[in-house]
């Protein structure tokens, strides 16, 4: 239906989606405004994103887009549209990542539950800048909550991924 050159759709008509999700990609017919992290966890089965506020606080569903970071509990389907996007189950094929070692190395994690959404923080800022500072990579963190690990394991991450570059 269109209303003042504005096309209006009617709640329950669903819309296609294609997006690249980790190297494949993806054709959906979703709600525009069904959200990425149901998309991921529940249609798609990718459940390394995690749920943890809703409301984009906590950092725990980080995903990239195009290369930066995103709340995937704050980001609609209709925003994924002909865009790239990477999960924690993409970040690396065949060998963790340089960040997950580190991670795994230094004891940046306790449950495990921010770990995913800290990853993909701390890739966008390694995409982002060649040899990111130990500044800007806390300023990348700024989003991302650990309720565990009193974040002396995150901090040795960052020094590592410093100095490893």
């Amino acid at each position: 239906m269109e209303k003042n050159n504005l096309t209006v759709l009617e709640e329950g008509i669903d819309v296609p989606l294609s997006f690249r999700l980790n190297g494949k990609e993806i054709n959906l017919q979703v709600p525009p405004s069904r959200r990425l992290i149901d998309i991921l966890r529940e249609d798609l089965q990718l459940t390394g994103t995690k749920i943890g506020c809703e409301i984009g606080r906590c950092g725990a569903c980080m995903v990239l887009i195009n290369g930066e970071a995103f709340n995937s509990c704050l980001t609609m389907a209709f925003q994924c549209h002909e865009k790239e996007v990477i999960t924690i189950e993409g970040i690396e094929e065949d060998k963790l990542d340089f960040i997950q070692q580190a991670f795994l190395e230094e004891g940046g994690f306790q449950c495990g539950y921010c770990t995913p959404g800290m990853i993909i923080s701390l890739k966008a800022v390694m995409l982002e800048k060649e040899n990111p500072s130990i500044s800007q990579l806390k300023e990348g963190l700024a989003g991302n909550l650990c309720r565990c690990t009193g974040y002396g394991g995150i901090h040795r991450v960052l020094n590592r991924l410093v100095s490893d570059r």
